[in-house]
């Protein structure tokens, strides 16, 4: 898994400005996609019905969820970077986010993720971090964009 694990405010800092790492694949399978759709009531048929998908899709097959890339974020970013010696981590914000390409099923995505910056709001580390979901393959990324999370480390 991860090879970087930060276990301080002062250990987070350190990293502002570098590229962290990348996750490893990910397969995306219409099990998952399905699973989604049924806990989000989004049964499109682009992403449930792969017959119809096909025949009628300009992507010849069902494709995940814009959001099921997204839900993801937390899962890969835990490959990238172990954060210790905490007391909770909030999901904060999503600043920016494009979608970039479709994300067909069966396909292998990753995360590659950069620190941007890190605020000490009191005690509690604000880190914006710039991230790409990367599809194996693809000139393109599922997307890209700045997502936002609230670290508060034990003293």
């Amino acid at each position: 898994m991860s090879e970087l694990t930060i276990r301080s405010l002062a250990e987070l800092e350190a990293c502002v400005g570098q590229e962290l790492g990348v996750s490893a694949l990910h397969t995306i399978s219409q099990e998952q996609i399905n699973r989604f759709a049924a806990a989000t009531l989004d049964f499109q048929w682009i992403h449930t019905d792969a017959e119809r998908a096909r025949t009628e899709s300009p992507f010849q097959a069902t494709i995940a969820h814009g959001y099921l890339t997204v839900a993801l974020l937390p899962y890969l970013w835990q490959q990238i970077v172990v954060i210790e010696n905490l007391k909770m981590q909030v999901n904060y914000e999503i600043e920016s986010l494009r979608f970039s390409q479709a994300v067909t099923v069966n396909s292998q995505v990753r995360l590659r993720a950069a620190l941007l910056s890190v605020a000490n709001l009191r005690g509690i580390a604000k880190a914006r971090v710039g991230v790409t979901l990367e599809i194996e393959g693809a000139k393109k990324p599922a997307y890209a964009g700045v997502v936002t999370f609230l670290y508060h480390f034990q003293e």
